[in-house]
């Protein structure tokens, strides 16, 4: 195989803090390792996920985070409750899984997804 599993995926980010406390206290992830204000990494299951710091005023946005859920609508009434704002409409790929989008303080993308099979 040339390449092995998957590690890690990292997001720009211009403010350290507001991210790391968007990721640990509004969407619910353990924070890992914090390297001052140019690395934070959290655990987000078999793959982790991290913050880059950047000085671009407008970095390159590329891909979106995806985090499974067991309760779509349970999920995002929290991340509400937390101040999150959804972009609507719920999303639905028919009989396979319901997903809903939201932006961290970036603007970078997220989705939060309950698998219906």
């Amino acid at each position: 195989m040339p390449v092995g599993e998957l590690d890690h995926l990292y997001y720009w980010t211009r403010d350290m803090d507001a991210a790391v406390r968007f990721y640990r206290d509004t969407v619910g992830l353990t924070l890992r390792r914090r390297d001052g204000d140019a690395w934070a990494q959290f655990e987000a299951g078999p793959v982790r996920f991290a913050l880059h710091a950047t000085d671009v005023a407008d970095p390159i946005i590329s891909g979106t985070a995806v985090f499974r859920v067991e309760d779509l609508e349970a999920a995002r009434w929290t991340l509400q409750q937390r101040g999150v704002a959804f972009e609507e409409p719920t999303g639905e790929v028919e009989g396979f899984a319901r997903f809903a989008t939201f932006r961290d303080p970036d603007g970078n993308p997220l989705q939060i997804i309950e698998y219906l099979t």
